[in-house]
């Protein structure tokens, strides 16, 4: 064959092979086209990848000494030494926690005149998050057992009225030490919350005012100029046996939509039994002034039952009976571990 023919020989051949490349080519591109149109396949066998929420373990063994301390220093009721000094451990601990701590200082008028030293604590978690979610509870005690028939005018030991909402909140801020959450988080714990006038007292149309001291001084001035949190999840009476979490009536006026999430997660968690979907009448707590005044729409886990005679805070309620005994680890555990799972899903 001549040097003319063979060139044309590979000049053929080589054209071919080109062709041939060019159909590969367009089959390969084809086929990733139909493949990227295909609908997702109903095989059961198919994989699917879903996010992975990994939220710490509560410990209501935890929880549970965290109010049994509280209880040790004796009640908290404001102006006493036994209040300053839980409130001096309540900042240590969230600070040994990791938290940036701001003791918040007031001065308020109580429904008998006396003026009272309030401390609002305030544990910050992830200080350059501008998504927050504020978590609050109160840590003062009833300054008289009204509700009692024996040693009405001692301060009760609030176990579950102050110190169960705070034991659940340190076992979360612990929490926080080993695995930081992805927004940011405020742990607030108010003061003067429960010195309002005794049961039986006249009311008036301002007597509402006498109770949730320390979360109002923090409505007018919070902890931080200009501070905002999408949401906020109150925490009271949340440890006792027998416990029912009904919808709040406060808390369905100013955060419906977050008392929806919390009470799905909580039946998703298999809790459901305590948070039951019925709606109780408003109540005066924190979360009216946090959500009216402070601007931050919070939703009230708080013990109210419905279904007994006389309906409402259980029979402990303002008396001698709310100590230790009535303290429940599965109640603790319930809450907490919904809380925990609430705020790392955000």
């Amino acid at each position: 064959m001549s040097r003319m023919e063979k060139t044309e020989v590979h000049g053929l051949m080589n054209r071919h092979l080109y062709s041939i490349a060019l159909v590969i080519l367009s089959a390969v591109i084809f086929g990733l086209s139909s493949c990227s149109n295909e609908k997702p396949s109903n095989d059961k066998n198919t994989l699917e990848v879903e996010e992975v929420i990994l939220t710490p373990d509560f410990s209501s063994d935890s929880a549970y000494y965290y109010v049994e301390k509280q209880v040790g220093f004796g009640p908290r009721v404001p102006n006493t030494l036994e209040h300053n000094t839980c409130g001096v451990w309540l900042a240590d601990e969230l600070r040994r926690h990791g938290a940036e701590v701001i003791v918040q200082e007031a001065r308020a008028k109580a429904f008998d005149g006396k003026i009272l030293e309030l401390q609002n604590i305030v544990g910050q978690y992830n200080l350059e998050a501008k998504s927050r979610v504020m978590l609050y509870a109160h840590w003062d005690t009833r300054p008289f057992a009204d509700k009692d028939t024996v040693r009405k005018n001692d301060p009760i030991d609030g176990a579950n009225d102050g110190g169960s909402g705070v034991g659940i909140l340190l076992e979360i801020a612990r929490q926080f030490s080993i695995k930081a959450p992805s927004i940011g988080v405020d742990i607030v714990f108010f003061d003067g919350e429960d010195y309002g006038s005794p049961d039986g007292s006249p009311s008036t149309s301002t007597s509402y005012l006498y109770w949730c001291l320390g979360s109002q001084e923090w409505a007018k001035q919070p902890h931080r100029y200009g501070y905002r949190a999408r949401f906020g999840i109150l925490l009271d009476m949340v440890g006792a046996k027998d416990a029912v979490f009904n919808r709040e009536g406060t808390s369905m006026k100013y955060a419906p939509n977050i008392v929806r999430k919390i009470w799905s997660r909580a039946s998703e968690l298999g809790h459901g039994k305590l948070f039951s979907n019925r709606e109780t009448p408003p109540t005066i707590d924190d979360n009216l002034f946090v959500s009216e005044l402070g601007g931050v729409p919070s939703a009230n886990i708080v013990d109210y039952r419905m279904q007994v005679i006389p309906m409402g805070y259980g029979p402990f309620h303002h008396t001698h009976g709310d100590n230790m005994s009535i303290i429940d680890k599965g109640t603790l555990q319930a809450v907490g571990e919904t809380v925990l799972s609430v705020v790392y899903s955000e």
